[in-house]
């Protein structure tokens, strides 16, 4: 990767760092939002899940029209959503107002990843995907990490309803400047032909096409089917993660909004490091085996199998040292995941790479609209802050078991129709 493409993943790295920091920073205001408006475990619970359910459609809508206008356009257009849903976010006044913010945020959210694996699709050869889909993640791990004390920062200057508009502001200067930096074909932005070999021909996709071929559903839902699956499975967990970290330290832990900060920034942290090792040792193992299946469901399988063992203090230590440190490094195991597990659908089918991620996304964004609510609904119910993770421990298993019907090495052929 020399500098053209060296620059190209750096715009990859800021827009996750942004979308995490605009995705997490209601889980690091959701203590002093509750108050502010009254809400409930249960409601708080929903409001976390509202993004969830268009982020989950658009990941299928936004993975169709990528595949059709292509990242530059689509990344623009989720770009300014995502900026206005931020900004309103700062205006709202009760529950509607803010689960409609939440909403029209999982709208540009959903359509942002899909575009991203295309684009990275026709950006890095195969051996390099990996470790870059680990990178980029790793970028929006490290957002959730420091978004906590950032807003710890700006609310002490003046409210969590500035934090909004601050952080809105800086991803609009990211999208001006992914506007004007960005190309669909790295051959338009002068990358030589010896940098992209083993890269599809971006020429051959048939992209802007007026009578390009229709997304073929039933085979890519086949293929995507056990993919989609494994990852509601790491969604539930990490959707917990996200929305209610925060939260369960600071009203669970009985700790302030200073510490509940920290605190979460050191898991997190953890989380920066296992997406990049998950996506280096993916390719590392595809180089010495070049093997897929073993590149790719392995490392997921052994993800999984250490955070689940990791989450199991969680539910019987009440030592808040060894609590930390058991999430922390399940944390870091389940991300482990990362990189391997978006490196399938460019694997499977590299033509409609944007439809299957869309696919295989909307299994966690699924996750998302339940795994929130029921946590809300438990600790209303039983007052008992680690019981949630019980699911979670049960859905890695589960996990486990769906991973073996994974197929990256088994790309995706469509039936030709006779006219």
């Amino acid at each position: 990767m020399i500098k053209e493409r060296v620059k190209i993943l750096a715009l990859f790295c800021a827009m996750s760092f942004l979308m995490y920091v605009d995705r997490v920073n209601l889980a690091a205001t959701g203590g002093l939002i509750k108050q502010e408006l009254g809400m409930s475990n249960t409601e708080l619970g929903l409001i976390f899940s509202a993004f969830a359910y268009t982020y989950c459609i658009f990941q299928i809508v936004g993975g169709w029209f990528v595949d059709r206008i292509g990242a530059r356009k689509m990344i623009l257009i989720c770009g300014v959503t995502w900026v206005t849903a931020t900004v309103l976010t700062g205006f709202v006044g009760g529950f509607v107002s803010l689960f409609l913010c939440r909403l029209l945020l999982g709208v540009g959210e959903g359509v942002a990843l899909p575009s991203q694996a295309r684009a990275i699709t026709f950006w890095f050869k195969r051996s390099e995907r990996g470790l870059v889909q680990g990178l980029t993640h790793s970028f929006s791990r490290l957002g959730n990490a420091i978004t906590p004390p950032i807003i710890v920062l700006l609310v002490s200057f003046h409210s969590w309803r500035s934090a909004f508009w601050i952080l809105g502001g800086f991803t609009a200067v990211w999208a001006i400047i992914w506007f004007f930096k960005f190309k669909d074909d790295p051959r338009e932005a002068g990358v030589n032909e010896q940098e992209l070999e083993g890269i599809p021909h971006f020429e051959k996709t048939g992209l802007g096409n007026k009578n390009a071929e229709p997304t073929p559903w039933g085979p890519l839902l086949k293929r995507m089917g056990p993919t989609m699956a494994v990852y509601f499975c790491y969604g539930w967990t990490s959707w917990l993660f996200f929305t209610w970290l925060p939260t369960f330290f600071m009203h669970g832990r009985n700790m302030d909004l200073k510490s509940s900060a920290l605190f979460t920034t050191g898991v997190f942290l953890s989380g920066v490091v296992g997406n990049t090792a998950g996506g280096v040792i993916s390719d590392k193992i595809l180089k010495m085996t070049n093997n897929l299946v073993t590149a790719r469901r392995n490392v997921i399988i052994f993800s999984f199998i250490c955070a689940l063992l990791l989450l199991i203090p969680v539910t019987q230590s009440d030592s808040m040292l060894v609590m930390t440190i058991c999430i922390s490094i399940a944390f870091f195991c389940l991300e482990l995941t990362i990189g391997p597990i978006w490196a399938v659908p460019m694997d499977i089918t590299p033509k409609y790479v944007g439809m299957a991620s869309g696919l295989m996304n909307a299994g966690s964004a699924i996750a998302g609209i339940i795994s929130p609510i029921i946590f809300g609904i438990i600790i209303d119910k039983t007052g008992n802050w680690s019981l949630p993770f019980y699911g979670s421990i049960a859905l890695l298993i589960v996990g486990i078991v769906l991973t073996f019907f994974m197929r990256p090495d088994r790309q995706l052929i469509v039936p030709s129709k006779n006219k």
